[in-house]
C-alpha cells in the first residue's frame, strides 16, 4: 500500500549503484567522476570512447584512469566492460572472466556515439556469445537497429523482434541486458522474459516523452539515442518499474558532451544526468 510521504523530511538509502554510466576519458574525467562517485557506490562504465576499449588491458588501464579522478577518501568503484566487435576473440572472454571485467557491450555499428566500430551482424558473435554463455559474463545490448528503412521512432521494437531472437534462441542461458528501454513493447518483452534477461532504465526516458524534444523548438539537451518515444511508452516504462518488477533496474546513462557538440547543426545524442538522475527517479516514484 503506499503511503503518503508528503510529510516526509528526510530518506536514507542503501547507497544505489549505476548500472550504465559514461565518463568518457581524458580532461572530462575530472569533472565528472565525481559527480557519480558522490552519488553511486558502483558504475557500469561503457566502453564507446575513440578508440573504444576493446581488451581487458586497455579496460584496466582505462580503469585506473578513472580510479585516479575518484575523490580522496571516496569508495566509488568502476566496473569495466568490453567494446564488442565482429572480430572479438572468444579467447577475450575468457581473459576478462579471470580479471573481474563484468560485461561487453554490444553496439550495432553506427547506433550511437562512436560506435562505428560496432557489430555489423551478431552471427559474427556466435562463438564470443557462447564463451559469454559459459562464463557467465553479461552481454548488454543497445537494443536498436540501424537500417536507414526503418523509422528511428521503430529501431527498438524491430530490434527486439528480430535481431534479439537470433541471440536467445541459440544462446538460451546468456545473462542478456537490454539497455535503456525506451518502448512499450520492450516492456512487454520483459514481463514475460526469464530471469537471465533485464533492462536498464534511465531517468528521461521516465521523465520525458518526444514532445519534450520537439514541441515548441528543438531542445538538444533532451535528445539521445535511443530518442524519446510517445507518451504511451514513457507510461508503461514507469508503470513497470515502479511496481517492482525485478526485470528493470538503475541505469542512468549519463552521457557528457561539450557544449559545441550538443548545440551544434549535428548534435551528438546523449544527456548529462549524472548530478540529478536519483532526485528525478525520486520524483517519478513519487508521482507513480
Amino acid at each position: 500500500q503506499k503511503k503518503n510521504t508528503s510529510d516526509l523530511k528526510q530518506l536514507i538509502i542503501t547507497q544505489p549503484d549505476d548500472w550504465h554510466l559514461h565518463v568518457r576519458d581524458g580532461k572530462v574525467l575530472e569533472d565528472v567522476v565525481p559527480h557519480s562517485a558522490s552519488h553511486y557506490s558502483r558504475a557500469i562504465i561503457m566502453p564507446n570512447l575513440t578508440p573504444p576499449v576493446t581488451t581487458t588491458t586497455l579496460a584496466r588501464e582505462y580503469e585506473q584512469r578513472i580510479l585516479s579522478r575518484v575523490p580522496q577518501g571516496n569508495a566509488f568503484k568502476p566496473l569495466m566492460t568490453l567494446y564488442l566487435t565482429d572480430n572479438t576473440p572468444a579467447e577475450e572472454v575468457y581473459k576478462a572472466k579471470e580479471m573481474g571485467v563484468r560485461a561487453f557491450k554490444l553496439y550495432p555499428a553506427g547506433a550511437t556515439t562512436n560506435s562505428d566500430s560496432g557489430v555489423t551482424d551478431v552471427r559474427k558473435c556466435f562463438q564470443v556469445l557462447r564463451a559469454m554463455e559459459e562464463t557467465g559474463i553479461l552481454l548488454l545490448i543497445h537494443g536498436e537497429v540501424v537500417d536507414p528503412k526503418i523509422d528511428i521512432f521503430d529501431r527498438e521494437k524491430v530490434f527486439i523482434e528480430t535481431i534479439l531472437p537470433v541471440i536467445l534462441d541459440n544462446f538460451p542461458k546468456l545473462k542478456v541486458v537490454l539497455e535503456h528501454i525506451t518502448t512499450k513493447h520492450a516492456v512487454d518483452f520483459l514481463k514475460s522474459a526469464p530471469d537471465n534477461i533485464a533492462a536498464t532504465v534511465t531517468p528521461q526516458h521516465m521523465l520525458l516523452n518526444r514532445n519534450a524534444l520537439l514541441v515548441g523548438g528543438i531542445k538538444p539537451h533532451f535528445y539521445c539515442l535511443p530518442i524519446l518515444k510517445r507518451e504511451e511508452h514513457r507510461q508503461a516504462i514507469v508503470e513497470a518499474v515502479t511496481t517492482g518488477d525485478s526485470h528493470f533496474f538503475l541505469g542512468t546513462d549519463s552521457a557528457p558532451h561539450p557544449e559545441r557538440a550538443k548545440l551544434s547543426a549535428c548534435g551528438c545524442a546523449g544527456i548529462y544526468s549524472a548530478p540529478l538522475a536519483l532526485p528525478i527517479y525520486a520524483q517519478i516514484f513519487e508521482e507513480a
